[in-house]
């Protein structure tokens, strides 16, 4: 059975610092946490709360940031499958590529130069001039067992060598993969998130401790080094030496960036309007009250939804049960749901609502509107009703719920985890939704803990996730998600609701092995797959997630926005984003004056 990218869900060590905090996406360890947002018309308040450790730092050379750390830095090791600190891929440790999902481009980083020399066999050169920071060169031996090390049972991109067959070192600085089965979706996101790391230092190692490592203090390429950490902060110290200097003409502003970690979003609140926190990466409570109240808020647009949009949020039907088994009546959910409701008045008009697709806005271009002209939907009770009387669901016992077409009552749950208050009002618009149309949906709150034994372990009747929606170089990772075969008793990876159809699973396949360059033949895929998808409804796209990044230009300006002549890379730390141009970011940021 062929392992397919996965995306590595929060280990139970970790649960309990998640609680009470907003939607943090992240491209290899996903962290989903949530917030209900302040609403417009209520006063922001902020409550005096003790800061950090006194900072010892200068100020104007200093970047302080949050929104990654919910809990003490404890890994420096990217060959984990688990969570590492901020920074240690991204501003530590490189990648081949980077990879601008503004432009859709790949832009050479570790790597010159990088092209297909055949239909199974990629050729990468190497910039010569490149150094680890303790001076040795970073060579084509080094990004060889980089992927050579990826076969450790519990290493992160293990599952590259389900098809990748050999990589060779060809000569100092040319690497050479070849293939057993090209996956060109997935390998692009490769190119851009595996971290390339110091042959010299990990090959001592044993074996079996490579994935457990710590990897304190790293030995990293990048152009930060690592300075200390303590509880409550990661500190990285700028790479003087830093070969992107010399070789890109880039040099990063700040000298020192520390990444607080965040023990709640009313604390971030307090620190970001103090001054004391330059890019807060949190769901901060009323936030479109600060951008439009003369606070020195800023954020990517000056107006709704103000961020850009960072995942998709979707409520999965257990398509194992009754009557979620039947399409009618998921389509009929898909009507009866008001979803323009909670984007207004559960998050306040900062998040968007999602195409009928689901595709984020980054991949319009992949939207076969045609096929959403025809199939897609909307809020219509109206039409819910229909669906659902043509489909023999009907009130027979005149209790306002509608019964089974064989006459079995209807009782249901819709449920998100205990303290995720957005996701906790917005399923009770959604619970209101199906009850206006004779469904008998109730929400509920399980902790943490229940509701991720629930939703992989198929026990639920319906629930809200977006752990795997992420932006990325590709769709396929999505759609990978969206339909996750093969069916498992346990499905951490995606797919909650176990929805089977062996045609759209060839078709997830088929759109992994499409060049990546060859739009015309992804959208061809893609147009399938939208149209079982609309038909079949098997899990219904609510809203886009924001990815929520709000600064101030107290001590650093020329921060990337949409604002005519600003730059345009994503202002995150989160992990993933570093090697997805926010390293970009760190080179054009300039101190105030």
């Amino acid at each position: 059975m062929s392992r397919k990218l996965t995306f590595v869900i929060l280990s139970a060590l970790v649960v309990g610092s998640l609680l009470l905090t907003a939607c943090q996406p992240q491209t290899v360890t996903v962290t989903v946490v949530q917030t209900v947002p302040v609403k417009e018309t209520v006063p922001v308040v902020i409550t005096p709360t003790p800061g950090p450790s006194p900072v010892v730092y200068p100020r104007n050379e200093t970047l302080y940031t949050s929104g990654k750390q919910w809990g003490p830095p404890t890994s420096w090791n990217p060959l984990t499958g688990g969570d590492i600190a901020m920074g240690v891929v991204g501003l530590c440790h490189e990648t081949l590529f980077i990879y601008d999902p503004l432009k859709n481009e790949f832009i050479p980083w570790l790597a010159e130069s990088g092209k297909w020399v055949s239909d199974n066999v990629y050729e990468v050169k190497i910039r010569q001039g490149i150094q680890w920071q303790d001076g040795q060169p970073l060579t084509a031996k080094d990004v060889v067992f980089s992927f050579e090390v990826r076969k450790i049972t519990g290493a992160s991109f293990s599952y590259i060598w389900d098809w990748l067959e050999k990589v060779e070192a060809v000569d100092d600085y040319t690497v050479r993969f070849t293939f057993k089965d090209p996956r060109y979706q997935e390998w692009g996101y490769v190119l851009y998130s595996l971290a390339i790391v110091a042959q010299h230092v990990w090959e001592g190692v044993p074996e079996a401790d490579v994935p457990t490592t710590p990897g304190v203090p790293p030995t990293c390429s990048g152009a930060y080094v690592y300075e200390t950490h303590s509880e409550d902060r990661m500190v990285w110290k700028r790479n003087e030496n830093w070969w992107g200097t010399k070789l890109l003409g880039l040099s990063v502003g700040p000298k020192y960036i520390v990444d607080i970690v965040n023990p709640s979003n009313n604390v971030a609140l307090g620190l970001f309007l103090k001054g004391e926190m330059d890019l807060s990466n949190n769901f901060l409570p009323g936030i479109a009250t600060l951008v439009e109240g003369g606070y020195g808020v800023k954020t990517w647009y000056d107006d709704p939804p103000y961020m850009l949009s960072a995942n998709t949020a979707f409520l999965f039907m257990n398509t194992k049960k009754k009557p979620m088994d039947d399409p009618a009546f998921r389509k009929a959910m898909a009507y009866a749901i008001n979803v323009d409701e909670i984007v207004t008045k559960v998050y306040g008009n900062i998040v968007q609502k999602a195409n009928p697709t689901g595709l984020l806005p980054v991949w319009e271009q992949y939207v076969d509107q045609a096929v959403v002209d025809e199939l897609g939907f909307s809020y219509n009770p109206d039409q819910a009703k229909r669906i659902l009387d043509q489909a023999g669901y009907k009130d027979v016992d005149g209790d306002g719920f509608r019964e089974a077409p064989d006459g079995s009552k209807i009782e249901l749950k819709v449920i998100v985890p205990f303290g995720w208050t957005d996701w906790m009002e917005s399923i009770k618009v959604i619970a209101n939704g199906a009850q206006a149309v004779g469904i008998n949906l109730q929400p509920d709150f399980p902790d943490f803990p229940s509701y991720w034994e629930m939703v992989p372990g198929g026990t639920f009747d319906m629930a809200i996730n977006n752990f795997g929606s992420n932006l990325s170089s590709t769709p396929w990772t999505f759609y990978n998600w969206v339909f996750y075969h093969p069916i498992q008793d346990t499905m951490f990876s995606g797919n909650f609701g176990r929805y089977e159809n062996e045609e759209v699973f060839g078709l997830v396949d088929q759109l992994d092995r499409v060049p990546v360059e060859d739009i015309e033949g992804m959208k061809a895929v893609m147009s399938q797959i939208q149209r079982i998808q609309l038909t079949e409804m098997p899990a219904i796209p609510l809203w886009y997630n924001g990815l929520w990044a709000q600064w101030n230009e107290t001590y650093w300006t020329n921060w990337p926005s949409a604002a005519e002549g600003a730059p345009k890379y994503l202002p995150c730390t989160w992990n993933g984003y570093f090697n997805m141009t926010a390293i970009l970011m760190l080179t054009e940021l300039k101190p105030a004056q």
